[in-house]
């Protein structure tokens, strides 16, 4: 990975008048924002369906997308939506998403469009289906959940279908054949948009970066559908789960609840699953963040029915096992290790021994000269953060700072004040040795701590931030731009203008 700069904005960030972001015309308006201001890399959150208090991290399935995120424009424009059904499902301009109201208008908007597709859409969808065989089991899964009432895949009344027994498997399969048509026919949307998106993207020479998290749900396709790669008994339940041991986020550590995984099983089989697993990111991303690392070291089991992460041990993780297994068959992908929380010289060691870069939070420096997180003591193979997805914006950070971390930040940066130590933040990113400079949208907006995009261990009201139109200004592109060029992560770029240009364009269509 050269020198370079990016954004991160999540999906369901961009602004749209539909409520929640999507792949259509205001994603590739931020891609043209991105080219403007000089960025070589926007990164994304997961965009699988949502799960458990709206997370992109609780996904139903790991290879799917988010139907949300379906451009209802280019649904429209196929014909399978009408314009008074587009006016319907438009909501006034807000900077926080309001799920409930997704969850009771999204899906029957996207059932009428099911119910006018034709002979050639119905094709490409089982066309889609053949390229895709994880889809055969997530459509299932998403018909019989819709069957039993919403019921988890554990509790369904059906044994055989619970054990993913096959003649139970294909019976309801022809039982729920409609619902498995309509669930995979959403698949195709997303995946042909998002085919449509990425290449734009990546055509005005920016890279999409996603998150790989280490687990997946318990009630998931995944899980459901594969449970022998998971530690589960005959009924489907974990007896240890996922989480991590009390830290910086919660005095408590985080509860996770995720299966874990069987490892022995997995290394037995070549850890088929996670070859899987990361062919179908490849897809979406040009860059993958390893979410916590730490665990491929060792991770934290759980007790179940435990009602705090705090009775939680150490467990050996598959180490360059999987590692080894991943870089050999994806040499092609650019990786990042998501190394935060309590590292030891064992997982320090395995980033090395993996070649990948680890993570810098600038947000995490200020505690004293030895901190490796200020940037005096990087090595030039890191990414540097102000802060991830999972920290407070920068203003809100120093808002929010103790007198003697605020302190140590004035006298390191060598400026006081909330917006002058927001501008010094990403000035100090800007110009470290760091490979790659990565800042939250809202560190650039100046936004605080009303703009954070989630809090760990706080189970609702996360994941809600959304852009609003006319922030992404050309004016701030430009001042973005400015700062990339001057440290050296902005290459140089003729199409720079035509693309200012073409973002000029677009912000005048939209105002009109």
């Amino acid at each position: 990975m050269k020198r370079s700069a990016g954004i991160l904005l999540p999906i369901f960030s961009l602004p749209s008048p539909y409520g929640i972001g999507s792949l259509g015309k205001e994603a590739r308006a931020f891609a043209d924002f991105l080219r403007a201001a000089g960025q070589s890399w926007w990164q994304i959150l997961p965009v699988g369906p949502a799960g458990a208090g709206d997370s992109p991290y609780a996904s139903a399935s790991t290879f799917a997308g988010n139907p949300c995120f379906i451009d209802l424009d280019q649904l429209a424009e196929k014909g399978l939506l009408t314009a008074e059904e587009l006016e319907s499902a438009c909501v006034p301009d807000q900077d926080k998403i309001d799920y409930a109201a997704l969850r009771e208008t999204r899906e029957p908007l996207l059932r009428k469009a099911f119910s006018r597709i034709g002979g050639d859409e119905a094709e490409a969808a089982r066309a889609f289906t053949g390229r895709n065989p994880w889809v055969k089991e997530y459509a299932l899964y998403c018909a019989a959940k819709e069957h039993f009432n919403g019921a988890a895949w554990f509790d369904w009344p059906d044994e055989a279908l619970r054990q993913h027994e096959a003649g139970a498997v294909e019976r309801w399969r022809v039982e729920l054949a409609e619902e498995v048509a309509f669930y995979t026919c959403v698949q195709y949307w997303f995946f042909s948009q998002w085919e449509e998106l990425k290449t734009y993207i990546n055509g005005l020479g920016i890279g999409l970066i996603g998150d790989l998290p280490i687990y997946v749900s318990l009630d998931s396709a995944d899980v459901w559908s594969e449970r022998r790669e998971f530690l589960l008994d005959s009924q489907g339940k974990p007896s240890k789960v996922a989480g991590v041991p009390p830290d910086y986020f919660s005095e408590d550590g985080q509860l996770w609840g995720n299966p874990l995984y069987d490892w022995e099983t997995m290394k037995a089989n070549g850890f088929g699953w996670w070859i899987r697993r990361v062919e179908g990111a490849s897809q979406l991303f040009d860059a993958i963040r390893i979410d916590h690392f730490r665990g491929l070291e060792s991770y934290w089991a759980v007790p179940a029915g435990a009602e705090s992460a705090k009775s939680g041990t150490w467990e050996k993780g598959p180490g360059m096992d999987l590692l080894g297994v991943l870089t050999a068959w994806f040499p092609q992908i650019t990786y990042i290790a998501e190394d935060l929380g309590i590292l030891t010289d064992g997982v320090h060691a395995l980033r090395e021994a993996s070649g990948l870069p680890g993570m810098r939070v600038l947000e995490f420096a200020f505690s004293g000269p030895e901190n490796a997180y200020l940037p005096h003591n990087y090595p030039s193979r890191c990414v540097c953060y102000t802060g991830t997805h999972d920290n407070d914006t920068a203003a809100g950070w120093y808002a929010n700072a103790d007198s003697r971390e605020r302190a140590f930040a004035e006298k390191y940066l060598g400026v006081s004040g909330q917006e002058a130590v927001r501008m010094a933040l990403l000035r100090c990113g800007q110009r470290s040795v760091a490979e790659l400079f990565v800042a939250q949208m809202q560190d650039y907006l100046g936004l605080g701590s009303e703009s954070r995009l989630n809090v760990p261990g706080i189970g609702l009201g996360n994941w809600r931030w959304r852009l609003l139109p006319g922030q992404a200004t050309l004016e701030l592109a430009q001042e973005i731009r400015d700062m990339t060029e001057i440290y050296g992560r902005c290459e140089s770029c003729p199409a720079a203008d035509a693309a200012s240009e073409e973002h000029e364009a677009s912000a005048e269509d939209n105002a009109e």
